[in-house]
């Protein structure tokens, strides 16, 4: 199974693929020093098996990559950093 996530600029999300199929997105918002992200989706029938976490984990590494902090808005996001403190240091003061 082979994992890809991109970020697509054009629709401001973060996509990830499972076997080059489309299996979800974390919508995100330019805020200068921030990247807001106030909505993550994977389609239903493939939920349950992890591709959150490599979806929101491959985000924020992006994110911390470019220098720039994370406002979570979204909850699935919110407790992903919760519970992976290597990701605290991301959040906008």
């Amino acid at each position: 199974m082979a994992i890809d996530v991109r970020n697509n600029e054009a629709e401001s999300r973060y996509e990830i693929f499972v076997d080059l199929e489309f299996r979800g997105f974390a919508d995100y918002r330019d805020n200068g020093d921030a990247i807001v992200f106030p909505h993550t989706v994977i389609e239903r029938p493939y939920r349950g098996n992890g591709l959150g976490a490599e979806l929101v984990q491959a985000a924020l590494d992006d994110v911390r990559h470019q220098g720039r902090a994370v406002v979570a808005r979204c909850w699935y996001v919110a407790e992903f950093i919760d519970e992976n403190p290597e990701y605290r240091d991301l959040v906008a003061a």
